[in-house]
């Protein structure tokens, strides 16, 4: 799951879409004054009648709300105030200012005619473009981060990536129901909230138990259907990781980590390396391909768990056909109990932890 580093030229494309978040504004609120009242006296006293006393007319003279001021002689409508006008404020994060020579700025300013050409504009869930200024801003960072700030590579990889998410749908493999038989058992998604050195609140891992495997030209022999299922887990460890809710900006190349990175665990228990299945062998270079061109900056750390000893130099090996970032994040483990002391209590026991098995704690596709 790491950057691909292959070059398909693209067009140059006209200036950036993305605007900057809009200021609320508040219209002026008039004051009200009130209508003068009249300060005219009665003119006229009402006179007693023949059959009351005059006592008795002084008292009816008194009006019954006497309490009341007289209503104003004058009868013009006071004028309203003005209606408080506010303007609509977008839930946007607001992203640092970028200069015109920043890779990230010359990116976004090719980003239309990326789209153009590739139809698409979907990464991750988030859609590209002026109206998600932040988290386009998020995306076109990670494919800047994937090829070292090199604009070219970073252009190239975004429109292959589009074009292969516009054909494949992976959006659509998450939601997906797959065979039981093939896939029950091979792969869960967790959330962890303490794990040790990590930054984040919480971490996403997603566990592929090769062990589960009962039959490799089963499980791996339709490589379209293996593929389809693999890549709709991915997706469903990306939902975790929330970048449609995201708020903290992804910092500039070699200038701190990516937080919006998931960790991968590979156990291989019970799986034998002396004899490397061919279904299973081309499964496993077809994901890794799969990864690195079309899923850049999406894996923190690495882990490959219950490996024998003697075995390491399978690790070394893969190493040549991985890019140089990502093979600092893997670790080989030859014991499954010591991912705990990797990725804190909350992993199942199985893995030194005190959780409950991923049967119970993980999320999976659906199965039928």
């Amino acid at each position: 799951m790491s950057a691909a580093k292959e070059n398909t030229p693209t067009e140059p494309s006209a200036a950036p879409a993305v605007s900057q978040n809009p200021e609320t504004s508040e219209a002026a609120t008039a004051t009200l004054t009130p209508a003068p009242e009249s300060t005219a006296e009665p003119t006229t006293e009402a006179k007693p009648t023949a059959e009351a006393p005059a006592s008795e007319a002084k008292v009816a003279q008194v009006p019954i709300e006497a309490n009341i001021a007289p209503a104003p002689t004058d009868t013009k409508e006071p004028t309203p105030a003005p209606t408080k006008i506010e303007t609509p404020t977008t839930s946007e994060p607001s992203w640092p200012e970028l200069k015109d020579d920043h890779p990230l700025s010359k990116l976004l300013a090719e980003l239309p005619q990326i789209i153009k050409d590739a139809d698409y504009n979907e990464v991750y869930g988030i859609e590209l473009g002026p109206t998600k200024p932040f988290h386009t801003n998020l995306i076109l960072q990670k494919f800047l981060r994937a090829n070292s700030n090199d604009l070219e590579k970073a252009k190239e990889q975004l429109l292959a990536t589009l074009e292969w998410r516009k054909e494949f749908q992976p959006l659509k493999a998450k939601e997906e129901s797959f065979d039981k038989g093939r896939f029950a058992g091979l792969g869960y998604v967790m959330v962890l909230e303490s794990v040790p050195e990590s930054t984040n609140k919480t971490d996403v891992a997603t566990f592929n138990i090769y062990g589960a495997v009962k039959d490799n030209k089963a499980a791996f022999g339709d490589l379209d259907g293996f593929i389809r299922w693999r890549v709709g887990l991915m997706e469903l460890g990306i939902e975790k990781l929330g970048l449609n809710k995201a708020t903290k900006p992804i910092p500039n190349f070699g200038e701190g980590p990516d937080p919006y990175q998931g960790i991968q665990i590979h156990d291989y228990l019970s799986v034998s390396f002396l004899r490397m299945d061919p279904n299973a062998k081309t499964a496993s270079k077809k994901t890794i391909e799969t990864f690195q061109k079309y899923y850049p900056e999406t894996l923190s750390r690495k882990f490959f768990v219950n490996v024998p000893v003697v075995m390491g130099w399978l690790f070394s090996a893969m190493k040549l056909f991985v890019a140089k970032e990502t093979v600092k994040k893997f670790t080989v483990l030859s014991y499954g109990e010591q991912l705990a002391n990797e990725l804190g209590p909350e992993v199942p026991t199985v893995y030194g932890g005190k959780g409950e098995t991923l049967e119970n704690v993980g999320e999976t596709l659906k199965l039928e």
